[in-house]
């Protein structure tokens, strides 16, 4: 219903309703028929529900079948182990998306409790709740707005919409019908909208809407959306889809094989069992979860905090940043930039050179003395934005007030668009008129119009808030102000651009994101000039390509005008929240993952639909934060560029821990596969398994989580969303690794049942110390591990020494001896067991110096094409 149309007579009829609103028992009807004016909740998740959904991951549930089967077969000790990661998991998982849970909660409580309402012609105090539509309410600054109402009365009634429009300004209410179908929130000024406050002014509405049918309330149907999954879930799950099927496949092969060759059957299951725990990563699901944990912790430090672990390495993955203007590209604060006076427009670094001539200087005193901002004793300024910046413009000249004290003045009204003040100075009374410039020039003598009227237009175009100013003198003090007396007849003074101006860092910033192959895109409530001037100045339009487009537009598109167009829009203005939540919604389908910005209750359903949700601290209302992945603590665009550098790094890291955590299964799986087949005993016991699995596996893939930034972190596109853990090489990595690993172990088990050795032993510490060879050959994909520098990762170096000695511990110590199963090696055995286990590291180090002599070849052809010497 287009309510900001019609007129208020016309509304009336249409609800039942009139000056003395509703009568009691017609008001009653009204609520036994729509309802409570109260937001309604989706289904909800039960403690129960959030805590069993853990548990539907595929890895997980090979890990349960496999604790499963070690208890039914009598091996205790792998089941308990098993399962202990299996809930440890669970738990972390339950707890982040348990506080997930709360944005639903946050939302409902922004309703207001009690609210002034005429029925049968008498005001009454009610609960908000049982508001219903036609209902007269009184409106008074300070009070939340607790309906969607139209405006039927409007005293200089001011009502913030940040929280819903994300415009910075109170916006000056109205009582005209304005004749325009398909109106953002933000344009509807003869409206307010429940979840709003009220800053100034009074008035009298009658309620249109209420509950769900509310702006609050189509936000809360979109919030009860699902998440969208992280690029490393939708990895993970399909990377262990293929695993499972790859381990059962292995098992059934390897079991019938054995059956055909007459083997004992419980001998062939209990193998079987051993190659499925040899070929599961055990330790990935914990060691990404707590990698996760030790990133979020680190990145507090760069004013992000993260309330959901995924979104840490959803950073790394982000191709489109959508991102607000107000407060996150700009600072948030109104300034003064430009002036113009004397029929000369001057920059505010040039103000301080013209201060003593007489125009400017009464202008400056319109600046400070037509002006209701308020200073306190220590200096401070509160009141509206735009005051405020313009008395700060007045002080920063020494312009002061005292001298000029105010007698009488003509009030703003958003109809009239005007506001007068008169004061007393070297016994004259002199008035100043400050307000929209084509108001304002309508009532200035002896001008040049047509000159006057393209200047506005220029500094409007610039983006600018333009402000006219004008004064004339009088004979005394008036006793009753008169607009139709005293705003007539002025002399023109000047003219002011005030702009929220960019934050200094944020060039640098959307310039990082593009070298890094992201690209950033401003979405805003406010005006489409405004927006494209900040837009340019930082960079976010930059070419002929890129297009900006308003609520309205986006609107008339269809969805493949919308899809054809989508890549190229780098600035949305005047948008709805449902079409901030179809914006993310075209990106994703588009393959992109977005991270999306925002602070106001608008922002909550597209910041929870998004690939990464970032609220802001400073600003954001508790629903925005409670939806959101992160929460910028300085609501600052520079910070999101930091955390998609550490984002990019954990990736990283959690790739090499992958590679790592899968070509020892690799090696281990190969060593168990092939030993049989060439007339070998099984290398390794289930304990074996798990011990390499969990602690040697374990302790470095965490370390590796600490490894530093690879040098053209933020130089590179983000890795394809189709990208598989597999890619670039690591699949073959894993395999051919995992093959040497294996043919080293069982090199030595031959050598070693040949020569009456501790064969077994020596098979579970070659393996092991394979492993630490690995880890720290791998810890950089491009640069030999001489030129890092020993100690560059020390958390590493120290788990690699302390799994080392652990091993010492389990095959020298009798206690732990008949556990593992271990024998004490002599020295020849052990140095023997050393030197082998080395040359997996050198044979990986030998591979990047292959891959980078390759890389260069490729690269030398491509610098010549461009032109590069």
């Amino acid at each position: 219903m287009n309510w900001h149309r019609l007129s208020i007579p016309e509304i009336f009829e249409l609800l039942g309703s009139g000056q003395q609103g509703l009568s009691v028992q017609a008001a009653e009807e009204k609520l036994n028929t729509i309802g409570a004016n109260e937001l309604q909740e989706g289904q909800k998740k039960t403690i129960t529900g959030i805590l069993l959904s853990q548990f539907k991951d595929v890895m997980i549930l090979i890990l349960l079948a496999a604790a499963i089967i070690s208890a039914v077969i009598g091996d205790l000790t792998d089941s308990i182990v098993i399962l202990f990661i299996v809930v440890l998991n669970a738990l972390v998982g339950f707890l982040q998306e348990y506080r997930a849970e709360k944005a639903m909660q946050a939302l409902k409580q922004m309703a207001v409790t009690q609210t002034k309402v005429l029925r049968d012609g008498v005001i009454n105090w009610l609960p908000a709740t049982r508001l219903v539509p036609g209902d007269m309410i009184v409106l008074e600054a300070g009070d939340a707005v607790p309906a969607d109402v139209r405006i039927v009365e409007s005293f200089n009634l001011k009502i913030d919409e940040a929280a819903l429009t994300g415009e910075s300004v109170a916006i000056d209410k109205i009582t005209d019908p304005i004749e325009i179908d398909k109106l953002a929130v933000g344009d509807r000024k003869n409206m307010a909208f429940k979840g709003t406050f009220v800053t100034y002014g009074r008035g009298n509405a009658v309620v249109v809407a209420t509950g769900m049918q509310t702006e609050l309330g189509h936000i809360a149907k979109m919030l009860q959306e699902g998440e969208s999954l992280t690029p490393l879930q939708l990895r993970m799950a399909s990377f262990a889809k293929k695993l499972s099927a790859l381990v059962l496949f292995l098992c059934v092969l390897f079991f019938v094989a054995g059956w055909l060759r007459g083997e004992d059957l419980l001998k062939m299951l209990l193998t079987s069992i051993s190659l499925a725990v040899a070929a599961i990563p055990e330790a990935l699901p914990a060691v990404i979860t707590i990698s996760l944990a030790l990133a979020a912790k680190r990145m507090i430090r760069f004013n992000s905090l993260i309330r959901k672990l995924p979104a840490v390495e959803t950073l790394g993955s982000v191709t489109f940043i959508c991102t607000d203007k107000t407060g996150t590209l700009t600072k948030n604060k109104m300034f003064v930039e430009e002036v113009f006076v004397n029929g000369q427009l001057y920059a505010r670094s040039q103000l301080a050179t013209i201060k003593q001539n007489e125009p400017f200087s009464l202008l400056m005193h319109a600046f400070a003395l037509n002006n209701d901002a308020a200073e306190d004793a220590g200096n401070n300024i509160t009141g509206d934005s735009t005051e405020i910046a313009l008395l700060e413009m007045a002080r920063e000249l020494d312009i002061h007030r005292d001298e000029w004290p105010r007698l009488a003045e003509i009030a703003f009204e958003a109809e009239r668009k005007l506001m007068t003040t008169f004061h007393q100075h070297d016994n004259k009374v002199i008035s100043f008129t400050k307000g929209a410039p084509d108001i304002l020039l309508q009532q200035c003598v002896d001008i040049n119009m047509p000159h006057l009227q393209q200047q506005v237009d220029d500094m409007a175009s610039k983006g600018h808030r333009v402000l006219g100013f004008a004064y004339r003198y009088w004979d005394a003090r008036p006793d009753k102000p008169d607009q139709e007396i005293h705003e007539k007849e002025l002399h023109f003074l000047g003219l002011t651009g005030i702009i929220d101006p960019p934050r200094e860092e944020v060039f640098e910033a959307v310039a990082q994101c593009k070298t890094a192959g992201i690209v950033p895109v401003m979405i805003t409530g406010d005006h489409p000039l405004t927006a494209k001037t900040i837009a340019q100045r930082i960079g976010i339009l930059s070419s002929q390509n890129d297009l900006l487009v308003t609520g309205l537009q986006l609107a008339e598109m269809d969805n493949d005008h919308f899809s054809a167009k989508a890549e190229r829009i780098k600035v949305y203005a005047r948008v709805s929240p449902e079409q901030k939540l179809q914006i993310v919604k075209m990106l994703q389908r588009k393959g992109h993952y977005v991270a999306m910005t925002g602070d106001g209750v608008n922002d909550a359903p597209s910041l929870k639909r998004a690939n990464i949700g970032i609220a802001m601290g400073i600003t954001g209302t508790d629903v925005s934060k409670e939806a959101a992945h992160m929460i910028l603590l300085d609501d600052n665009f520079s910070t999101i560029v930091k955390a998609v550098r550490e984002g990019r790094r954990i990736y990283d890291n959690i790739l090499k821990f992958i590679k790592y955590l899968m070509t020892t299964n690799s090696g281990e799986l190969w060593t168990l596969l092939l030993g049989p087949i060439i007339g070998l005993p099984i290398a390794l016991l289930p304990i074996h398994i798990l011990w390499i699995n969990l602690v040697s596996d374990g302790l470095p893939a965490i370390s590796l989580s600490f490894e530093k930034a690879e040098a053209d972190i933020m130089n590179r596109p983000p890795r394809p969303p189709g990208e598989t853990v597999f890619a670039n090489g690591r699949g073959l990595h894993m395999i051919w690794v995992g093959m040497l690993m294996a043919g080293i172990t069982l090199a030595l088990q031959g050598w070693a049942i040949n020569h009456g050795l501790h064969w077994q032993t020596i098979v579970f510490n070659v393996l092991c110390l394979c492993q630490m060879g690995h880890v720290l050959a791998i810890r950089s994909e491009k640069r030999s591990f001489f030129s890092i520098g020993l100690f560059s990762n020390k958390p590493l170096i120290g788990s690699v020494l302390i799994v080392m000695i652990l091993q010492i511990i389990i095959t020298y110590t009798p206690f732990f001896q008949p556990v593992f199963h271990t024998e004490a090696l002599s020295v020849k055995e052990f140095i023997i067991v050393g030197a082998a286990s080395s040359l997996v590291f050198f044979a990986v180090e030998i591979e990047k110096i292959y891959s980078r002599r390759r890389r260069k070849t490729v690269e030398k052809p491509a610098a010549r094409i461009v032109g590069w010497p």
